[in-house]
């Protein structure tokens, strides 16, 4: 027996005729009868009995009927239900994201997402990188913000953006250093505001400066993104961002940033959830959202600057070491 062949007998039941029967659900008069004749010898009655007008229900037929309607409004019930769900997602999701993408993600993905989803309930946490992961492993959250992800079986990745990391310093930078770029080896002599292990950004910087045998000349190690902008505006020094963290503070002429070269540093931001969770729709959703939103912000020009690096000034001039050194001195 079969969802199928029960909505076969219910119709031949309601109509009382196999031959309306067949025309209401379109198949062959024939067929139908088979389908009623092996419902019957599934449970050994007749359920239908059959005259010159049509058909009637038997005794066990009535029984059958009343139990058959059950089952088939119990599955459309099922279906609407689900159907529901898909049309009109709801339920809660939290998502981690860290702090340098949060300052330009938070706000728009909240407003676009409760738009098109206004019965889910979202909640951003905001933390570094590594918390972020935890907190996706351990279950906390559902979707996760991350700056270069490990590749393990646990996670399932979907590449977002790569980052160009830049030289932030006070909106007069470029007039004080003589250069439109800066060559990644004046960061050796260059007093930088950098966040504290174990941060990311630091162990970041630290590797792509290795490469060439420099060690960043860190002033002050500030964790706040806040508090560093603020110091970095008043020209205490200079820090390392990605420009989605600064863009707001540039377009407003508070600070500058500048493209690093030889090496460029970047760093690949990843969208994130956990394969040992099952993926809602209401997961993918909010996957798809972000996704989306990263699109848009980096075409506006608010998440990447419309600069191209290697249109930029190779390296750091002569006259521009010098002085420099004698502001550091």
């Amino acid at each position: 027996m079969d969802l199928k062949q029960l909505k076969y007998f219910m119709t031949v039941s309601e109509l009382g005729s196999f031959s309306k029967a067949a025309v209401a659900l379109s198949i062959a008069q024939p067929v139908l009868s088979r389908h009623i004749k092996s419902l019957e010898q599934e449970y050994g009655m007749e359920f239908l009995y059959r005259n010159g007008r049509g058909v009637i229900l038997s005794e066990a037929g009535q029984v059958f009927f009343q139990h058959a309607r059950s089952v088939v409004e119990a599955v459309r019930a099922m279906s609407s239900a689900i159907e529901t769900i898909r049309s009109d997602p709801r339920g809660q999701l939290t998502i981690g994201i860290p702090p340098t993408a949060s300052s330009v993600l938070t706000v728009p993905l909240i407003q676009r997402f409760r738009k098109e989803y206004p019965k889910v309930k979202l909640k951003v946490q905001i933390g570094y990188s590594g918390y972020v992961l935890e907190w996706l492993s351990a279950g906390r959250i559902d979707v996760a913000v991350l700056y270069d992800a490990p590749r393990t079986s646990t996670l399932m990745t979907q590449p977002l953006i790569e980052e160009e990391l830049l030289l932030v310093g006070p909106k007069d930078m470029a007039k004080k250093l003589r250069c439109t770029s800066i060559s990644a080896k004046m960061l050796g002599i260059l007093p930088m505001i950098l966040p504290a292990h174990p941060h990311g950004m630091r162990i970041l910087v630290e590797s792509h400066l290795s490469s060439i045998k420099v060690v960043p000349n860190v002033v002050l190690e500030i964790d706040n993104l806040v508090a560093c902008l603020e110091l970095v505006e008043q020209g205490v020094g200079y820090t390392i961002l990605p420009y989605a963290a600064v863009s707001g503070k540039v377009m407003a002429g508070e600070v500058m940033a500048m493209p690093i070269v030889d090496p460029r540093m970047t760093r690949q931001l990843v969208l994130a959830t956990s394969t040992q969770r099952p993926t809602t729709q209401v997961t993918r959703a909010l996957a798809r959202t972000v996704a989306e939103l990263v699109r848009d912000l980096v075409h506006d020009g608010i998440w990447m600057p419309k600069i191209d690096p290697a249109k930029s000034v190779d390296g750091t001039p002569p006259a521009a070491v010098d002085n420099l050194k004698r502001n550091i001195h």
